[in-house]
């Protein structure tokens, strides 16, 4: 099931039994559930994003909580029900649950736009993506942008012939080849970079993509705008230099709007490289 088919499936039972899916959530308000996407372990998102967002909470006056899934397959199934009062999600998904959803869409990364990229052990004979024929590699999920949809379709337009098998997060990937169980994998770049060295210092990216508008912070559309607009220049008004957005990856965050994912949408991607997989329990967060 692509995420397209998936949205128009759950709508409508969202709209019959979500409580207060349409009540609106004014500035008001004093809890607001910020979801992660898990490209990293549940532990490792909470040690990089709860400074950020204590800092966030202090300014604002309002709690933001962290949560997140224990896949991308399960975040997904949590973004389509309406789980996450914001959320931080890839440009592919926004592109996706922004059209069904209403998710608005209201700053992203500062400074960077978001490629895929595939690595492979230290010493290892791959050098190019031609030498990657036949083999299988590994991706977080099927509709993890840069570090699988990205890569998988670039391969694919080469006539080269992969076996992806998904293993649930990028920090996965990153082990998965490294201990030698896949040759390569998919991932990017600010992944890559927050991972332990002792883990990194085995590896080598050998291949990057086209780049992208990166990952959106989100709101859902309950969220009053008044509210989304205190959030969104709070974020941008962030020390770039500070340690919060050093051990993020980011060089800042900086405001953004819908039109920001349209060369996402410009991509008319395939439903077979944007196929969503059944999550294996209900949506829950962390």
């Amino acid at each position: 099931m692509t995420v397209r088919q998936y949205c128009c499936a759950s709508l409508m039972a969202v709209m019959l039994f979500l409580p207060g899916f349409s009540d609106t959530v004014s500035a008001e308000a004093k809890k607001l559930k910020m979801g992660i996407v898990p490209q990293q372990s549940a532990s490792r998102l909470a040690m990089v994003w709860t400074p950020l967002l204590s800092e966030l909470s202090k300014s604002l006056g309002v709690e933001i909580i962290f949560t997140t899934a224990k896949n991308i397959p399960t975040f997904e199934e949590c973004l389509a029900e309406g789980v996450y009062d914001l959320a931080y999600m890839n440009p592919y998904h926004y592109s996706e649950f922004s059209w069904y959803f209403g998710y608005v869409a209201f700053a992203h990364q500062r400074g960077k736009k978001l490629k895929g990229i595939l690595v492979t052990r230290q010493g290892s004979s791959i050098k190019a993506l031609s030498d990657l024929d036949g083999a299988k590699i590994a991706f977080p999920s099927p509709a993890a942008f840069g570090a699988s949809i990205l890569p998988r379709a670039e391969i694919r337009e080469l006539g080269i012939q992969i076996e992806p098998n998904y293993v649930k997060s990028h920090d996965s990937v990153y082990r998965a080849v490294a201990t030698g169980i896949f040759p390569a994998g998919g991932g990017i770049m600010r992944t890559f970079g927050v991972i332990p060295e002792d883990l990194r210092s085995q590896l080598r990216i050998f291949y990057e993509t086209k780049e992208y508008t990166p990952h959106a912070f989100a709101a859902h559309p309950r969220i009053a705008p008044d509210l989304v607009k205190k959030i969104a220049d709070q974020m941008a008004a962030m020390d770039s230099d500070s340690e919060t957005m050093k051990n993020l990856g980011m060089r800042g965050i900086t405001l953004a709007k819908d039109d920001a994912w349209n060369d996402v949408r410009m991509l008319y991607l395939a439903q077979s490289e944007t196929q969503i997989r059944e999550a294996a329990s209900q949506c829950h967060s962390n």
